[in-house]
């Protein structure tokens, strides 16, 4: 079905990737969450279809679509398989745009078109133990000598760790520089001194590889380094304001899944002699996932529209991750208690809807740390017509 907000060409590509993602990616997504199964066959297909490196110029292997495109990609495979969607996020708006918009020219020709194609995955490692939200804190170390810099430390909950092929990974020339001392690298899965954990088990997203990564004096060539030293803080925050709309698309596809899966049932399930959905407790929650999708998605996508305004619309971008997020994880819940005892059992796959969006008001910036952003703006300057 067509939306009003969007435009001929955008409708098409909604149109597209979902009856892609109803045929393939939907089919497997139960198996693949109960076996935490990597699903590099998602990726790989999503790459021979021209779903990778969207925003990316056709002459480094992207399709040159706008960033809402790409957008409604992550909703229409979060709808299916919030796990592959959050690998494709990482993938497109935190590794690939990385390199496109920071990369040497040289940099570009290399890496981009196996990760366009899918041949490639990327990753983004930032976090660390004792530098989760307040990353200028972080302790892995770049040294830098005659033959490179020598990366070592530690980073975790890392995203695709261990089945990526390539990594950007942050860390500090001097801690005592705090956030002007960080610099970006590329290192690639077969660096020496390398080294992954194992998979986490998690409570969502289970087909969604998340591990610590451990660097050793791995040894990075100077053109390698992505942007300039002590570039880094700020192409970590430039890309993960792409993160944050990427993951509020996660949400919103989470959200659209559980307005259908419970407007189903409320449709079939009869108590009292009538159908459920003529209760006015269950209508009052249908209608309000329905508001909150369509807001959260509106949200999304203004975020989406805007992207290239940069740092100016961080807010914005932060009130769509925040707004949707914590909408998901709420209609997850009204999703398994319209279901009853039905919800909470594995076999109906509600439950995991919960599971999957909980996740969403964590990772790429808390809820907490999205609120702080719009507050800092907020009290700096008040004008929510160009926030």
């Amino acid at each position: 079905m067509a939306l009003s907000i969007l435009n001929e060409d955008e409708n098409a590509i909604r149109d597209a990737i979902l009856d892609l993602v109803r045929k393939t990616i939907a089919k497997r997504s139960q198996e693949f969450d109960e076996k935490a199964i990597f699903p590099r066959e998602n990726i790989e297909l999503l790459g021979q279809q021209g779903y990778l490196g969207m925003i990316v110029d056709p002459r480094w292997g992207g399709s040159g679509a706008t960033y809402l495109a790409q957008t409604m990609v992550v909703e229409a495979i979060a709808a299916a398989d919030p796990a592959t969607a959050v690998i494709y996020e990482v993938h497109n708006s935190l590794h690939i745009e990385g390199i496109w918009r920071f990369g040497t020219e040289e940099q570009k020709k290399r890496y981009l078109p196996d990760l366009c194609r899918g041949q490639a995955i990327g990753a983004f490692a930032i976090t660390e133990a004792e530098s989760g939200s307040n990353a200028a804190s972080m302790r892995t170390r770049a040294v830098k000598k005659s033959d490179g810099y020598h990366l070592s430390g530690r980073k975790m909950f890392i995203t695709s760790a261990g089945e990526a092929e390539r990594y950007i990974v942050f860390a500090t020339v001097d801690p005592a520089f705090e956030e002007k001392g960080i610099t970006a690298f590329i290192v690639p899965k077969t660096a020496k001194g390398l080294a992954f954990g194992p998979p986490e088990d998690k409570l969502g997203i289970r087909a969604s590889r998340t591990s610590e990564m451990i660097l050793d004096d791995v040894v990075v060539p100077m053109e390698d380094r992505l942007g300039a030293e002590g570039e880094g803080y700020p192409i970590a925050l430039y890309l993960l304001d792409g993160g944050r709309i990427g993951i509020a698309a996660q949400s919103v596809g989470i959200m659209t899944t559980a307005l259908e899966r419970s407007l189903a049932y409320a449709r079939e399930r009869k108590q009292f002699g009538k159908a459920i959905g003529q209760f006015e407790g269950v209508q009052w929650r249908l209608a309000d996932m329905a508001t909150d999708l369509h807001a959260a998605r509106l949200m999304t996508y203004e975020a989406a529209r805007r992207r290239e305004e940069g740092e100016g619309q961080r807010p914005l971008f932060a009130m769509a991750k925040l707004f949707a997020s914590e909408k998901a994880v709420k209609h997850a819940i009204d999703a398994i208690q319209i279901f009853g005892g039905y919800g909470y059992m594995r076999e109906y796959g509600v439950e995991r809807l919960l599971r999957d969006a909980k996740v969403t008001e964590i990772y790429e910036g808390t809820s907490e740390i999205m609120r702080l952003v719009i507050a800092s703006r907020l009290l700096k300057e008040y004008d929510l017509g160009n926030i």
